[in-house]
């Protein structure tokens, strides 16, 4: 597991977590540790021997980790961000992606779905657009990738748990339902909220799940959920945590 600042250029290991953080000298006396939407950010006075940093990251690795925890806790009830500019966080598959705008050419690669591995390694995506690009264009475009995203990402999900269930779905469509993460019908068509997209795979594959169980059983009743427990033995825990999230505007 691992944490990465968007401008990392320095990281530790906090127990099971790698830790890449911002670190920068700056006019001070001591050094300082603030935790934001971005992650982990160091400053210290200019001189101080990086061992000392590091030092002081490791005796505040319970404060660290905790403080992680929680602003992963909060972008995964998050809504879509309503501020769309350059450098605002943007939820990608229980990751946080900070927007960036690049009107270059060199912008379009992590503008594209195969870009997402790069993208979420990086933490950021990079549009191509001018820095000065309106929100409802950046918006525009942020949301289409994401929705490309989606897509790219649902199919692998349903292509990896339809053999599983001994089931055969006949079309995925992206929904924009304001209530509901997904629905089936009995003919095998699909509907998923891309949306879904802003959420870690383990949630993403619960709905998948649920909704490809509904081309066995088409309620909720017991037999229902022993469909799903045969391939996700631990769904309830997902359920719970499911509805825990809002729908982004």
């Amino acid at each position: 597991m691992s944490s990465r600042h968007p401008r990392a250029n320095r990281e530790c290991r906090l127990g099971d977590l790698l830790v890449a953080y911002e670190f920068q000298r700056a006019s001070r006396r001591t050094i300082g540790l603030s935790i934001g939407p971005q992650g982990l950010s160091v400053r210290a006075p200019h001189g101080t021997p990086l061992a000392e940093v590091d030092a002081l990251v490791l005796r505040k690795a319970d404060w660290v980790l905790a403080k992680l925890r929680q602003l992963e806790q909060a972008s995964r009830l998050a809504p879509a961000p309503t501020e769309w500019c350059a450098g605002t966080i943007l939820p990608c598959l229980g990751r946080r992606l900070m927007l960036e705008l690049d009107p270059q050419p060199s912008a379009d690669p992590e503008s594209r779905p195969e870009g997402l591995s790069a993208a979420l390694a990086a933490g950021r995506l990079r549009l191509p657009l001018a820095r000065d690009a309106g929100p409802e264009r950046v918006r525009a475009l942020a949301q289409a990738w994401l929705m490309r995203v989606a897509q790219q990402v649902f199919l692998e999900r349903l292509d990896h748990f339809a053999p599983r269930l001994g089931v055969r779905y006949r079309s995925l469509k992206l929904s924009n339902a304001a209530t509901r993460w997904g629905s089936a019908s009995a003919d095998g068509s699909l509907r998923l909220n891309w949306r879904l997209v802003h959420l870690e795979l383990e949630l993403i594959d619960y709905v998948v799940v649920h909704e490809l169980s509904h081309l066995r059983q088409m309620n909720h009743g017991p037999e229902f959920w022993r469909v799903v427990a045969s391939v996700m033995p631990d769904y309830e825990l997902r359920r719970q945590r499911l509805r825990r999230v809002r729908l982004a505007p």
